[in-house]
């Protein structure tokens, strides 16, 4: 069964919480590269030794929203096909959670860093936006 996709101009909110997305990583960047400056950690050293905690704390915030980037981005775009409005507001619910996330870590108390878990919520709702995507293209749901 073939199905014609059409994306509306709504789609719009989608780009936009993409470009916003861009911003989040070159602060978390600036910020990891100014603890670089702080704590003398040259490149390519990922993590200091002697150990500096709160330089590890802070290069870690930036990593891991760097190792979820790529899965964010795929359900932004394709959810946001079908559901633009929902998409976008689920991805600027995730980027607003990993400022949180990394204010949080860059306190030096790894814990602080669950304040941000609320992005899941985001993450989510796109899976499951991109979920009722691709059984729609599939025809076992009606369109």
């Amino acid at each position: 069964m073939d199905m014609s996709v059409t994306i509306s101009g709504d789609y719009g909110y989608v780009i936009l919480v993409f470009c916003s997305s861009w911003f989040l990583l070159n602060w978390l960047e600036s910020r990891t590269f100014q603890a670089r400056r702080r704590y003398e950690v040259p490149y390519p050293k990922m993590y200091t030794e002697p150990y500096s905690h709160v330089f590890n704390c802070i290069q870690r915030a930036h990593q891991n929203t760097l190792e979820g980037y790529p899965m964010f981005l795929v359900l932004l775009f394709l959810g946001g096909i079908l559901y633009p409005k929902l998409s976008a507001a689920s991805g600027a619910l995730w980027i607003a959670s990993r400022v949180v996330y990394a204010l949080g870590y860059y306190t030096g108390d790894p814990e602080r860093r669950r304040f941000g878990a609320f992005g899941y919520i985001g993450l989510l709702t796109m899976l499951v936006i991109n979920v009722i995507f691709a059984l729609k293209l599939l025809g076992i749901v009606a369109q």
